[in-house]
């Protein structure tokens, strides 16, 4: 009775918390105890080792197809009373684990547990609302009109589940400098990293962080303080910097009317026109921009507004003149319906 009650209590240790390795043993038992009993009870036809499995899934599942069944009388009442009712039990454990495991693993990616592996994302860094929404939104606008389809990953913060779980990754950190944190977020490998956050000093703390983490890939900053810009280039001249320029639109259209309609116009991607770069190919000598200015509007319908040099990346040159030459690494910025998605160039520096 001692020795019994033993037993029982590592039964139920073992089987309480249902872990994977008690649904295998569960199985092994289930398994190994049905082919003893069918050979103790002289069910010989059944224990071939691939028509004993495919029997026993058959049988313990009850979908019963008959085309293997007992003989004697004593496999009978085996199957009646110990197979099926103990088969019902094992199976019903294992889907309610599978399906449990499933629901978890969707669980964690909807709030931001699960680390990730991508390589060239674009991730975006915090959580401002309706804004953010409004970002993510136009980054996969945007990302519908390119080649690449790059993964889209919010990282944030915030208190909150994936806001569209069917269109961009979500990852749920405790802090924007922490390396197991971020790395889960594949902060090292993404290729733009946009840091927008409701706080300035944490958005220029993120900004430092991923300039150490991620040298090559494109790293933009927002902030409401200007003054921060410049101190932020000082460190890390790798990074962007987006102040808000909602105080010079004010002004800007007291004087123009109209100039924040046009702004808006620009940089929508909903209708109307919107403004797009493209980079010159490396083994391209030169072009001159008139040449490139006629060829855009003749056979694009797009303007070209200026360009940036590759040396000094953070001095866009508008509205140059025609003698111009633009070489190769140049980013070019131009007007348009929609985004050229391949250019002649061959035709254009001949």
């Amino acid at each position: 009775m001692l020795v019994f009650s033993k037993v029982k209590k590592v039964i139920v240790r073992v089987f309480s918390e249902m872990r994977w390795y008690s649904i295998v043993l569960a199985l092994l038992f289930y398994g190994t105890s049905s082919w003893l009993l069918l050979s103790a009870a002289g069910e010989h036809a059944l224990l071939n080792p691939s028509d004993f499995i495919y029997w026993l899934v058959v049988t313990g599942s009850t979908v019963g197809y008959g085309d293997l069944s007992p003989s004697t009388e004593a496999g009978k009442y085996l199957v009646s009373f110990y197979v099926i009712p103990l088969g019902l039990s094992i199976f019903a454990l294992v889907l309610g684990r599978v399906a449990s495991w499933v629901a978890l693993q969707w669980q964690k990616g909807v709030k931001g547990l699960k680390p990730l592996n991508l390589e060239n994302h674009v991730l975006v860094i915090g959580w401002n609302g309706q804004r953010t929404m409004q970002l993510l939104n136009l980054l996969l606008k945007e990302r519908s009109e390119t080649d690449h389809q790059p993964s889209i990953v919010l990282c944030a913060k915030a208190d909150i589940d994936n806001p569209m779980p069917d269109k961009i990754e979500f990852v749920k950190v405790s802090s924007f400098n922490n390396d197991d944190d971020m790395d889960r977020a594949c902060v090292a490998s993404a290729s733009v990293v946009i840091m927008d956050n409701p706080e300035d000093d944490v958005t220029m703390t993120t900004a430092l962080y991923c300039s150490k983490r991620n040298q090559m890939g494109h790293l933009i900053a927002y902030f409401k303080d200007e003054s921060l810009v410049d101190l932020l280039q000082t460190h890390c001249p790798n990074v962007e910097c987006t102040p808000s320029v909602a105080v010079e639109m004010l002004a800007k259209s007291a004087f123009d009317p109209g100039s924040s309609l046009l702004q808006h116009d620009l940089l929508t991607v909903q209708d109307g026109q919107a403004q797009y770069s493209i980079e010159v190919p490396e083994d391209i000598d030169s072009i001159p921009v008139e040449k490139l200015f006629l060829a855009l509007k003749q056979q694009y319908n797009a303007t070209f507004i200026g360009y940036v040099e590759p040396t000094v990346p953070a001095r866009v040159q508008l509205n140059p003149s025609f003698d111009q030459q633009l070489r190769g690494k140049y980013k070019l910025f131009y007007i348009a319906d929609k985004r050229i998605m391949q250019m002649n160039w061959a035709a254009l520096s001949a």
